[in-house]
């Protein structure tokens, strides 16, 4: 996949159109392997860009789909990706960031992002934006993934998806938090009440 530069020397006051495509086999290099999350096809951006004084702004969205592991049933389930991004950067000058791993990004990619996903700043004539849509994209991805709300999981018991069909295991209640208590105090007390 062609890198997705962005020619910061010849942007305008008027916004300029840019696309690209973000495909799997780039998500899968990006994160390493790590996780299951996987794009199921490819993510397309929308950008603007635009010269505002010295600083550029970058507004657009990322649209497309993410295919998942539900965390109740475990089963793989597609999710609709719309979301929109804004990215105010400042000329970098003389300044380095303060952590390392900014620091190196500004030098590599020619953009560092500040503590908020919608600043940051820029040095050189080009800026490479695989890292901001990396976190972008991140972001999107839940904590707790759920393919439906009223997806009904597993048997905690048994293992069979309560979706699909129901077992005879017996409900149960989680016991007290303190029970491990009692049984100690019970244990040192020779089970008499104080």
């Amino acid at each position: 996949m062609a890198a997705m530069k962005l020619p910061i020397e010849r942007l305008t006051d008027t916004p300029e159109e840019h696309a690209f495509a973000l495909t799997p086999k780039w998500w899968r290099e990006a994160v390493g392997g790590a996780g299951d999350e996987a794009l199921c096809e490819d993510l397309g951006v929308e950008l603007r860009a635009h010269r505002m004084g010295p600083d550029v702004y970058l507004e657009g969205s990322v649209r497309g789909g993410l295919e998942l592991t539900c965390s109740r049933c475990l089963g793989r389930y597609r999710q609709p990706v719309r979301e929109p991004f804004r990215l105010v950067l400042e000329p970098a000058g003389d300044r380095v960031p303060a952590d390392p791993e900014g620091a190196a990004a500004l030098a590599r990619d020619g953009l560092a992002l500040g503590d908020e996903l919608e600043s940051g700043w820029f040095r050189g004539g080009e800026i490479l934006l695989e890292g901001f849509l990396r976190e972008v994209i991140a972001l999107l991805l839940p904590v707790q993934p759920v393919c439906r709300e009223e997806c009904r999981g597993l048997c905690p018991r048994c293992g069979v998806d309560r979706n699909v069909e129901s077992c005879d295991c017996a409900a149960t209640s989680p016991g007290s938090p303190f029970e491990a208590l009692r049984a100690l105090r019970d244990e040192l007390t020779g089970g008499e009440d104080r």
